[in-house]
């Protein structure tokens, strides 16, 4: 994991490095931040840690549920139907953001039955998200928008899909790794 002292997902020293820029440079930080952004609203989520969310969600009918982000660090209630459950007797969680019924009970299959409180994300930035923030942030940085080549006197510079598309297969598989999970699944 990856230590980050800002609201930034990834650290402005490593990027820098890879920029042979000073670390509190304007447009390094600049960059570094419209990335951190990007992430965020492609994850749907601060993925930085947020306590006491309360969430509404649909029942399944079925045991266990997702919680739309993990990990999960607690669960201060579980409320069905405006009844507050207990934990250990009603339902335990866990860390992967599973939430499960217990005594051999169902979550009922309704609309908007439960309201759950709870406190989930990383306290430390995961490599995975801050190597593909400093990608990022590196073409923003680097990629004048809208030039895909550029010449100047006898040289010539083709960027790559990635600043011609916005983002890389390491980017997509990190996004889908740590989206807003939905209740549609297992």
């Amino acid at each position: 994991m990856t230590a980050v002292a800002t609201d930034l997902l990834a650290d402005p020293a490593e990027l820098a490095v890879w920029l042979g820029r000073p670390a509190d440079d304007p447009k390094l930080l600049a960059a570094l931040q419209a990335a951190t952004r990007r992430f965020r609203g492609a994850v749907g989520h601060p993925v930085t840690i947020v306590a006491g969310e309360t969430v509404r969600m649909d029942g399944t009918g079925r045991e266990s549920l997702l919680l739309p982000v993990w990990p999960t660090v607690a669960v201060a209630s579980v409320k069905l139907d405006g009844a507050t459950l207990v934990e250990g007797t009603d339902y335990a969680w866990s860390q992967a953001g599973m939430l499960r019924r217990l005594g051999g009970l169902c979550w009922p299959d309704r609309l908007g039955c439960l309201e759950v409180t709870y406190t989930h994300g990383w306290a430390q930035v995961p490599d995975d998200i801050a190597e593909v923030v400093i990608d990022q942030a590196r073409a923003l940085y680097t990629v004048t928008p809208g030039v895909q080549s550029k010449a100047v006197g006898g040289q010539s510079v083709t960027f790559g899909a990635q600043a011609a598309v916005g983002v890389t297969d390491q980017w997509t598989r990190a996004v889908d790794r740590h989206k807003v999970r939905t209740g549609s699944e297992p």
